[in-house]
């Protein structure tokens, strides 16, 4: 058999993440839907919602669940305690600010582990918290050793990493390393990181510290899903997402985006952790609760996702659908649809409705049929059933010969509809 039958078709021929420092075949989610998510616009999660929204992310697979801070207000204390108490598989943790009031609240509710985080740059110094990397560093000591004596998990963040000074970013993540902190993180808070970037700080980052890294990408500029592969490629180990991406802004990778990134890189290894039918249930619970519209073009379960119209396309697609697909529709419970209705349609797309149909057409027919859709469709476009309608009444019309006067008679798609 030759190695062109064989190769995946999913994988590019066109480099490999194949460097040693690469995650991208051992990465876990930490899903912040219940967290980033709640600060998207629209964003108003009951407990019985998040709840419903805790239980699908489980059932899906990830391997953390991220709350909002305790100390956000009492009903998030209460929320954090009643997903805490689900007693789902994933690991529950609380994003909490670096001090100590807000991690002893969240110790009480009983989470497995704190996502503390503090603001490094110059930006966020001076105009948010107003403190120095000294104060930075005594007080994240103070409340990592507070969260480790508790037995908990606990990951170090700074905030807006790609803005803070890379001096004072690397040596605050020495000394929380040093305090054997699970995780260290970086944020790219607004969005302004290029691949390359984050691969040059995260290449950095594992050379200096033993521990996990964590990764967190905005979309404001559009890189937040390629920043997360390009962090996985260089060490990171795990990534932040939300369900369709929502989040403070733009919101940051969406669970969607982020699992066809990584399908595409190492199909079985995403097959083998989470159960991929579920996503689409998953978008539409958060789509509802949110007052939005899952996007035609979404990544997996958008209604364009699956759909192909050129005629060039069609005709490939029938015969391989590799050809023109990176992601199999069938891993993610979704199906393929081959638009015919419309002007750029071609016949083998055509032919294949009529096989469907269970006509008994010949391809000459089908060709003949093609070229009146795509003069119809110069006029609008035909729907499924218009096209479907045509093609019975076409075939027909066969059994006594008047099959070629069906196609003459039809100037309009108006005509078809109204049979």
């Amino acid at each position: 058999m030759s190695s062109s039958s064989t190769k995946d078709p999913s994988r590019s021929s066109i480099g490999s993440a194949s460097s040693y420092l690469s995650n991208v075949s051992n990465f876990k989610i930490i899903e912040s839907t219940l967290r980033e998510g709640e600060q998207f616009a629209n964003a108003f999660f009951t407990t019985e919602k998040k709840i419903e929204i805790a239980k699908a992310l489980d059932d899906f697979g990830v391997e953390y669940l991220e709350l909002t801070s305790p100390a956000a207000s009492t009903q998030s204390y209460n929320d954090c305690k009643a997903i805490v108490g689900l007693g789902l598989k994933a690991k529950i943790l609380t994003h909490v600010r670096c001090h100590m009031d807000d991690a002893k609240l969240a110790v009480q509710t009983g989470v497995d582990g704190l996502d503390v985080v503090i603001g490094t740059s110059s930006y966020l110094r001076e105009f948010s918290h107003g403190k120095d990397m000294q104060y930075i560093i005594d007080t994240a000591t103070e409340v990592i050793n507070y969260v480790k004596g508790e037995g908990l998990e606990v990951r170090f963040s700074s905030e807006d990493s790609f803005r803070s000074d890379i001096v004072d970013l690397l040596n605050l993540y020495r000394a929380v390393d040093k305090l054997g902190v699970n995780r260290v993180g970086i944020a790219d808070t607004v969005g302004c990181a290029s691949p390359d970037q984050v691969a040059e700080l995260v290449r950095t980052l594992r050379a200096i510290v033993s521990c996990d890294i964590e990764c967190h990408f905005h979309n404001d500029t559009g890189c937040a899903i390629a920043n997360a592969y390009a962090a996985l490629q260089n060490g990171a180990t795990h990534v932040d997402t939300s369900v369709l991406g929502i989040g403070e802004r733009n919101g940051i990778p969406s669970l969607g985006g982020f699992i066809a990134r990584m399908y595409a890189a190492d199909k079985e290894y995403v097959k083998s952790k989470y159960n991929l039918h579920k996503l689409r249930d998953i978008e539409n619970i958060v789509a509802d609760a949110v007052g939005v519209s899952v996007p035609f073009n979404n990544y997996i379960t958008g209604y364009c996702a699956f759909t192909h119209k050129a005629g060039i396309h069609a005709k490939a697609i029938l015969n391989n659908p590799s050809t023109y697909e990176i992601l199999r529709p069938e891993d993610f419970g979704m199906t393929r649809y081959v638009a015919i209705g419309h002007r750029l349609t071609g016949w083998n797309a055509v032919k294949n409705r009529v096989e469907q149909l269970g006509l008994p057409l010949t391809d000459a027919d089908c060709k003949q049929i093609t070229n009146k859709i795509k003069n119809l469709a110069d006029i609008r476009p035909l729907s499924l059933d218009d096209v479907d309608k045509l093609l019975r009444k076409y075939g027909q019309a066969k059994e006594d010969n008047s099959h070629h006067a069906i196609l003459e008679n039809i100037d309009t798609p108006d005509q078809i509809t109204e049979w």
